[in-house]
């Protein structure tokens, strides 16, 4: 067989393999035929394509993640910060990915990161640091209605890190530092109210009932007793010895009543 034959044949077996091509599940193939674009990307499985007329852009349909490179903003009050997010997306139209945007990775972070510029200059620290959720569902909104006509779905932006100066950190512990000690005085002057209040409720309970002041009197005793490394000296409450002294009174007026009569 000559070898141009050979060459001929290699040639075509070579330009038959070239068109045959296998997508994954998570691609999809978009075909330029003579540089028009087919309506429909094709994919997955085994995808023939014309030699030479046609070629294929390669797109993949599952969700990426990219991470939005820290960013210099100054706040609504004035404060410098830097701050980093993270950006979750997918196509879900492979011809707009390719047609309407030269490279729609590169574009998306890029306008991420204008977005997170624009949208954190306008808040203050406190709602940066207190109220993320609320400026991630802001940032995704904006993003992900920028990015539709790429063909680009923003699933989620989260803001990842925020760094602040060190003086601001210094300033900020001493507010928590300040704000801790006013929670434990309120705490304290609620405890020392509420005793005061169940004091003067004991108070009017003995004041209703001595007997009860001479019952907490022995059982104080009976505490004390037990402790053997001190020496302790407790006023007897004078209602425990008034019996005593009114009963001497009366033995001695008796008395004297006698001597008279003698």
């Amino acid at each position: 067989m000559p070898v141009a034959l050979w060459v001929v044949i290699i040639f075509f077996v070579l330009l038959l393999i070239s068109a045959i091509k296998v997508l994954p599940e998570y691609e999809r193939g978009v075909i330029f035929r003579l540089g028009r674009l087919l309506p429909n990307p094709k994919g997955p499985g085994v995808i023939f394509l014309i030699p030479i007329v046609d070629r294929m852009v390669r797109i993949s349909m599952r969700l990426e993640t990219r991470d939005v490179p820290p960013q210099d903003v100054i706040t609504k009050d004035n404060v410098s910060v830097q701050v980093n997010a993270v950006i979750y997306f997918r196509v879900i139209d492979p011809n707009k990915a390719v047609v309407q945007v030269e490279n729609y990775l590169f574009a998306s972070l890029q306008f991420a990161q204008t977005t997170l510029r624009s949208v954190l200059g306008q808040v203050e620290l406190d709602d940066l640091l207190a109220s993320r959720e609320k400026i991630n569902r802001t940032l995704q909104e904006i993003i992900d209605k920028h990015t539709d006509p790429w063909g680009i779905k923003v699933a989620n932006v989260e803001i990842k890190h925020v760094d602040l100066p060190q003086e601001m950190r210094r300033a900020w512990a001493k507010q928590s530092e300040a704000e801790r000690e006013r929670r434990a005085k309120v705490t304290h002057a609620e405890g020392e109210y509420q005793a005061s209040v169940k004091l003067a409720e004991a108070a009017s309970v003995i004041a209703k009932d001595p007997i009860a002041l001479q019952l907490r009197f022995l059982q104080t005793l009976a505490e004390i007793a037990t402790e053997n490394n001190s020496t302790i000296v407790f006023p007897i409450p004078i209602d425990l010895v008034r019996p005593f002294m009114t009963q001497r009174s009366e033995t001695g007026e008796v008395t004297t009543l006698a001597s008279k009569a003698h």
